[in-house]
């Protein structure tokens, strides 16, 4: 079943995006090569608890994390841990914020220190097909337009599109229906309205589209071992232009991009 929220509810869950963006920035203060993913989930933690809402994935079907920090050829869930980062890696940090009683999401992938051209490209056009998705959810289109311009664009660009994980409608839990694939076709799925909010995530990988759980139950990866980068947004479904309730700007004033 489909909830469509109010505006006042969807003024709650812009309440919850800004706490969820800020607390995105700071750990980006401290992405660099040396400093541990555990680190950074306290830092999460302790943000978004300083105001006033719960990390949503802390204890989500048992996750003991803040925080899913993906590495890599890692591509979501991710456990904080010893890992340090070093110069050339990537990581991903994915963060959930439950507040007054909904949830906001949002994921922005890092470059640690220098890294390839060809991981500032996976960077690039991974983030440009989260825009491109994000410009077709309006009332009238359908869950497919998301999908085929997510995945045009990345394929086109040389690379490919996992299918096994998606993005998702989000509210008073954390995922709600429908889901939202990175991949698809014009005018199939879903028809979406004014009020639907939507987690859109694309997660893009260099080599093939196949991805593996690692033995911790959680943590999914690349089957090549070649990097996977992931953006999203918590976005609300308007008439005529989508509302994109979480923000990456904090995190670009970081890095003054």
């Amino acid at each position: 079943m489909i909830y469509y929220k109010s505006s006042e509810e969807i003024d709650i869950i812009r309440e919850s995006a800004e706490i969820l963006s800020r607390a995105h920035a700071e750990v980006a203060k401290l992405i660099a090569p040396g400093v541990t993913t555990q680190s950074l989930d306290r830092v999460a933690e302790e943000y978004i608890k300083d105001h006033g809402g719960v990390p949503s994935f802390k204890g989500y079907n048992g996750f003991p994390g803040s925080l899913c920090i993906s590495v890599n050829e890692q591509v979501v869930h991710g456990i904080p841990g010893t890992t340090t980062l070093t110069e050339g890696d990537i990581v991903t940090i994915d963060c959930g914020v439950f507040y007054k009683g909904f949830h906001s999401d949002a994921a922005y992938t890092y470059p640690v220190g220098e890294v390839t051209e060809e991981v500032k490209k996976l960077l690039k056009v991974t983030k440009e097909s989260l825009y491109l998705g994000i410009e077709n959810a309006k009332s009238g289109n359908r869950i497919g337009d998301i999908g085929f311009a997510i995945q045009r664009y990345v394929e086109d660009s040389g690379f490919s599109v996992v299918r096994e994980l998606v993005g998702h409608g989000i509210g008073k839990t954390l995922h709600e229906s429908p889901e939202v694939p990175n991949y698809g076709k014009r005018g199939r799925g879903t028809k979406l309205k004014s009020g639907l909010i939507l987690a859109i995530e694309p997660m893009v990988n260099m080599g093939t589209r196949n991805v593996i759980q690692e033995s911790d139950g959680w943590t999914i990866r690349t089957r090549d071992h070649k990097p996977s980068a992931h953006f999203e947004h918590t976005v609300a479904v308007m008439n005529g232009t989508p509302e994109i309730l979480t923000t990456h700007k904090y995190i670009e004033e970081v890095f003054n991009i």
